[in-house]
């Protein structure tokens, strides 16, 4: 099975967020650990900044991960405009 690992980054951004979005969160990465395709996560390759992956949590609340041999490496997590620092 796959794991997942939590930059520096993600756990600042993650202590922000209001409960129910970390409660969604929680939903999503499983979602990620067992079908990275799920129509719900709208996974997409980032344009323009390497190896960069994002996934929605919820409407405007979004997630960006890499992918490596082991698993995920969460790099931040918050809404829509985290995007443009991923």
């Amino acid at each position: 099975m796959r794991s997942v690992r939590y930059a520096a980054t993600f756990k600042k951004d993650f202590r922000r967020l209001p409960q129910p979005i970390r409660d969604a969160f929680r939903k999503q990465i499983e979602l990620l650990l067992r079908d990275p395709r799920h129509p719900s996560l709208d996974v997409k390759k980032m344009k323009g900044v390497g190896e960069i992956w994002r996934a929605k949590v919820t409407g405007g609340w979004r997630f960006t991960f890499q992918i490596d041999g082991v698993g995920f490496l969460l790099r931040r997590i918050g809404a829509h405009d985290i995007l443009r620092t991923p």
